[in-house]
C-alpha cells in the first residue's frame, strides 16, 4: 500500500471515466454497465469510477440515460467503489439538476467540466462551479480541459473556486505542468491527472492519483506505478510508466472512446459502438490497435 508521503486522495488513487455501453442498435445497454463496472473494480482493482463523463459520451446521452447508468452502476458496485457523476454542461441550470438528480440517486461525487463553446469569462467559470457545488452536499471535483473546452481555468480563478468547502479536487486534462504545480502549491484541493500520458509527471509534482482513460485495461500497473513512486522507488514507476506508452500512444490515436471501445471488443467486454459524431474504429485502426497494446503488454493482445 502506499506510504506515508502519500497525497491525501479524498476519491481515492486509481479511478477511470468509464464507457457508457451501448448495444449494436446504439441503445443504452444497463446490463453491460454492471458487468463493465463490476469487471473494472473487483478485476483491475478501481477505487472508483467517474460516469456520465466525457468518455462516457455525454454529449450524446440523454439525462434519463445517465440517470439509468448511474444507478446500474452504483447498485452494481457501490458499495466498494466511489462513484463520480459527471454532471458538467455548458448550462449552469442543466448541471446544477444533473448534480441534484445524481445526488439523489445516490452519486458518492459530482464532477463539471468547465462550459464548453460559449466560453466564458474567468467570473463566469468561478460562479458556474459554486452554483453546482452549492447544489447538493456531495464534495465536487473541477474539471479543466481547455482542449475541449476552449477555456482554461487560470490559476488565480482555481484559487477562488477551491474555496467552495464541497469543491475537493481538481481533474487536470490542461497538459501544463507549470499551472499545474503552481494550482497544487496555492490549493488545498486534491489534484487528479487526467491525461494519461502525463500520469507519472503529474504525481511527480504532487498529484493524489489518476481519472484515466486507458485505466479500462491496465488499472493495476497505473496503481502499482503510483505506488511503487510513493514507496521510493522512482525507478520502478518510471519503468512502469515507460512500457505503458504505447498503450497512451494507441488508445489516442483517435478520441479515445473509440479505441477503448474497440479495445473491450476484442476482450469481450460490454462497450458496443459508439454514438455518432464518432464513428467506430476501422479495421486498420484495430489492427494497429492490437499492435500497440500487445507491445505494451496488455493482457489478451498480440503483435
Amino acid at each position: 500500500m502506499p506510504g506515508p508521503s502519500t497525497p491525501a486522495a479524498p476519491l481515492g488513487v486509481m479511478l477511470t471515466a468509464m464507457v457508457t455501453p451501448f448495444h449494436a442498435d446504439g441503445s443504452l445497454d444497463l446490463d453491460g454497465g454492471q458487468r463493465l463496472a463490476t469487471h473494472l473494480v473487483d478485476d483491475l482493482g478501481h477505487d472508483g469510477l467517474v460516469v456520465n463523463g466525457t468518455t462516457g459520451e455525454s454529449a450524446t446521452t440523454t439525462d434519463q440515460e445517465n440517470d439509468d447508468l448511474l444507478r446500474a452502476v452504483i447498485e452494481a458496485v457501490g458499495d466498494r467503489a466511489t462513484i463520480v457523476a459527471g454532471v458538467g454542461s455548458n448550462d449552469t441550470r442543466h448541471s446544477v439538476h444533473s448534480a441534484r438528480s445524481a445526488a439523489s440517486i445516490g452519486a458518492h461525487a459530482v464532477m463539471a467540466v468547465s462550459p464548453y463553446y460559449n466560453r466564458p469569462p474567468q467570473e463566469g467559470l468561478i460562479a458556474h462551479f459554486h452554483a453546482i457545488a452549492d447544489a447538493t452536499d456531495l464534495p465536487m471535483l473541477v474539471y479543466d480541459i481547455p482542449k475541449r473546452t476552449g477555456v482554461a481555468i487560470e490559476t488565480e480563478t482555481l484559487v477562488r473556486i477551491a474555496e467552495h468547502p464541497r469543491i475537493v479536487a481538481n481533474k487536470d486534462a490542461k497538459g501544463d505542468l507549470d499551472a499545474a504545480q503552481w494550482g497544487i502549491a496555492r490549493t488545498d484541493i486534491a489534484w487528479y491527472s487526467g491525461d494519461d500520458i502525463l500520469n507519472l509527471p503529474l504525481l511527480s509534482i504532487g498529484a493524489a492519483g489518476m481519472i484515466s482513460v486507458v485505466g479500462h485495461l491496465v488499472a493495476d500497473r497505473l496503481r502499482l506505478m503510483a505506488e511503487s513512486f510513493w514507496a521510493g522507488d522512482v525507478a520502478a514507476a518510471t519503468a512502469i510508466n515507460r512500457a505503458l506508452l504505447p498503450v497512451y500512444a494507441g488508445i489516442f490515436r483517435t478520441q479515445g472512446v473509440i479505441l477503448v471501445k474497440a479495445a473491450l471488443a476484442e476482450l469481450g467486454l460490454p462497450g458496443g459502438p459508439v454514438r455518432l459524431p464518432l464513428v467506430d474504429a476501422s479495421p486498420a485502426q484495430r489492427d494497429q490497435l492490437r499492435r500497440d497494446l500487445a507491445a505494451g503488454g496488455v493482457p489478451g493482445f498480440h503483435g
